[in-house]
């Protein structure tokens, strides 16, 4: 039948209750003892007689009392150690998702870390989308030698309450209890059944089902307990991943807008430029001066080769900032065909362990790619150097350091540094809760100077890869 779980008396209370038993029994027995030893003194001829029953009752209560008094500290402790062990396993569980943020990944995990946590042999997260498309449905446990198509069913019966109804259901007989069954061929025969919604706030984001424990015992209320505190983690965990994932597509969006400005800014100019340059040299041709139009295509030729560089660094930024490959990683490997390409000494000095949270990782690669490419092209510089930093606060600097020609800021800032992209880091840096500032000065080299929170596991490495 279904149940519901009554709630545990507070520790609190079952302390006040106990610290009042511990005072009136004592105390009641002492009266006892005082009414008896009056009555013993009248009946018994021998005054020594009462008073050595008195004494005797008095040690059996101490020792009764005491007895009593060290079982039930010993169940407290008991207790204690078992919602000790329980917390421990939850916190584990927890951790064991918290740490995915791809959204399948995290699913599959969940499932499995409930039967864990539980100890039962069949788990099932079914999870609701978006009105008109089909649930997501994750089985864990279900035998590999039979097929199942668990996923194809359209509607799950009796589980449909947890869903519906956002309410916990705990069933020690299956084939008793009164409601519809929708098993796909190859189901397993389940007997026990435990399902939690997973609620983020007063939205249903799916249900976790559980089915039959591994040493047959019927699901109890601590199981169930326990189930939905880790549904409330679960929820935490899935609900990030979601956020992830559409900061992520965010993130897409605005890099597809960004290139496409970039190749209206850059190769649209050039292209226009080149077409011009063509009438012209075509023009020239016409009127029989040759060397004049070798002059237009030469400028055309190296207006061409610009645009094929602009394009290639427009490339390898996108190889750099692809997904999932870490910060180190990506910086390195752009780092390598910026050297292949450009000819400049560029130096990376940063920990193998450096990590951040992804949206953060993308918005730095841009801001170093973005330095680079200033040095690349306005520098006229032999070497730069990209280091990580920790800083003595809870952050980590990142600078970009060249020794080239260097530049006004002043004058930059006031109007002509557009085509720097400096407005375009600050507001990168902004956006991940960072700070940006640069240092230059004619003949004296430029260093960008990029400050953001955090930086797990920093370990800079202080040998510079080349």
């Amino acid at each position: 039948m279904e149940r519901n779980v009554s709630a545990p008396l507070p520790a609190e209370q079952r302390l006040r209750r106990l610290k009042r038993i511990a005072i009136l029994a004592p105390a009641a027995y002492m009266l006892l003892l005082l009414l008896g030893s009056q009555l013993l003194e009248r009946l018994l001829p021998n005054p020594w007689a009462p008073r050595l029953a008195v004494i005797a009752l008095v040690l059996i209560g101490i020792v009764v009392f005491a007895e009593w008094i060290f079982r039930i500290i010993a169940r407290q402790q008991a207790t204690l150690a078992q919602q000790n062990a329980e917390l421990q396993a939850l916190h584990e569980a927890g951790l064991a998702i918290a740490s995915d943020l791809d959204l399948d990944k995290l699913l599959a995990q969940v499932v499995d870390q409930a039967r864990r946590l539980i100890g039962a042999r069949y788990g099932l997260l079914i999870m609701r989308e978006q009105p008109g498309m089909p649930p997501i449905v994750f089985a864990s446990g279900l035998p590999a030698d039979r097929e199942c198509r668990i996923s194809e069913i359209t509607s799950h019966g009796l589980l449909d309450q947890v869903l519906r109804e956002g309410r916990s259901l705990r069933i020690d007989d299956l084939e008793r209890y009164p409601g519809q069954r929708h098993f796909p061929e190859g189901h397993p025969a389940m007997r026990t059944l435990l399902g939690v919604p997973i609620r983020s706030g007063e939205t249903i984001l799916g249900a976790l089902y559980l089915a039959d424990r591994e040493d047959n015992a019927p699901y109890t209320p601590q199981d169930q307990l326990r189930l939905e505190r880790f549904a409330t983690q679960a929820a935490l965990a899935i609900t990030n991943a979601r956020l992830h994932r559409r900061i992520t597509s965010l993130a897409i969006a605005e890099e597809r807008e960004r290139i496409a400005r970039e190749m209206h800014d850059s190769l649209g100019q050039v292209l226009g430029f080149v077409n011009l340059k063509a009438r012209v040299a075509a023009d020239l041709i016409n009127r029989g001066q040759a060397a004049v139009a070798a002059e237009e295509l030469e400028q055309m030729r190296t207006a061409v080769q610009e645009a094929y560089q602009e394009v290639r660094q427009a490339i390898l930024s996108l190889r750099a900032t692809a997904p999932g490959r870490g910060l180190v990683a990506s910086l390195r490997e752009y780092i390598q065909r910026l050297r292949e390409q450009s000819g400049l000494d560029v130096r990376l000095e940063a920990g193998e362990n450096l990590r951040f949270p992804p949206a953060v990782e993308a918005q730095v690669i841009r801001i170093v790619q973005e330095a680079l490419t200033n040095v690349r092209k306005h520098a006229r510089a032999s070497a730069v150097t990209v280091r990580f930093a920790p800083d003595p606060g809870d952050g980590t600097v990142v600078t970009v350091s060249d020794d080239g020609q260097g530049f006004d800021l002043a004058s930059v800032e006031a109007g002509r540094g557009a085509r720097f992209g400096l407005l375009t880091m600050r507001e990168r840096a902004e956006s991940i809760g960072g700070t940006l500032s640069i240092e230059s000065a004619p003949g004296r080299g430029t260093t960008v100077r990029l400050w953001i929170p955090g930086g797990a596991q920093h370990g800079t490495d202080s040998r510079p890869d080349r």
